[in-house]
């Protein structure tokens, strides 16, 4: 089993990389979580891996935490749940944010996934539920209730055409008592992100250049 590779990235693409070690390139399946951390080509990086033995290939499959493995491991292990859906799972967010939506049992947020329906997103809550709930106490993750003002919010904001994951960023540091507020704050920090991002001397043209609509 080869559980931990250590090298240099030698290629990186958008759902794989490949890492020089020892002479030797070993392609890893990763999720877009695992991307944003892997340097560019010919720096050092480290993953955890895990490999999956089929009847026509081995599959390697990369993550920059231990705690995205397990949790990995812990997705493929549901039933109609492969590992090219558990990296799309893997993808809408870091494992700390993934646990607390399936402590919380936020079907919404995996069916945001693509390739996942609601029937598989809550089979995916109820196999694991339990299973993580313990590692989210442990972790101190603050649990939001399905009808709290903050998962009103970001469902409000996916609505306006944010993905999850960006509606999640916007509404990180909001502060406020309603969802209308916390929407609010939410579109004025995506603005302002927006803003920053903007190639120099960029005019005109939406605050918000997705295209998602401005309250």
């Amino acid at each position: 089993m080869i559980a931990l590779l250590r090298g240099e990235v030698a290629v990186r693409r958008a759902d794989h990389v490949v890492v020089l070690a020892g002479g030797v390139g070993y392609r890893l399946a990763v999720s877009a979580e695992t991307l944003r951390h892997v340097p560019a080509v010919g720096h050092p990086v480290t993953l955890h891996s895990h490999l999956v033995v089929r009847d026509d290939a081995l599959a390697l499959y990369g993550f920059v935490h231990e705690q995205e493995r397990d949790l990995f491991l812990a997705l493929i292990g549901v039933q109609s749940v492969g590992p090219k859906v558990a990296l799309a799972v893997l993808s809408g967010g870091t494992p700390r944010e993934l646990i607390t939506a399936l402590a919380s049992g936020d079907v919404a947020r995996l069916q945001a996934v693509p390739g996942i329906g609601k029937r598989t997103a809550e089979r995916i809550v109820v196999e694991l539920r339990e299973k993580v709930g313990g590692a989210a106490l442990d972790d101190d993750v603050v649990i939001t209730r399905a009808d709290s003002p903050l998962r009103v919010a970001r469902d409000g904001l996916v609505e306006l055409g944010f993905s999850v994951v960006e509606a999640d960023e916007a509404l990180r540091d909001a502060v406020g008592e309603t969802p209308e507020e916390l929407i609010a704050e939410g579109l004025r920090a995506a603005a302002a992100r927006d803003s920053r991002n903007a190639p120099a001397g960029a005019v005109g043209g939406d605050s918000l250049s997705d295209g998602r609509a401005a309250a």
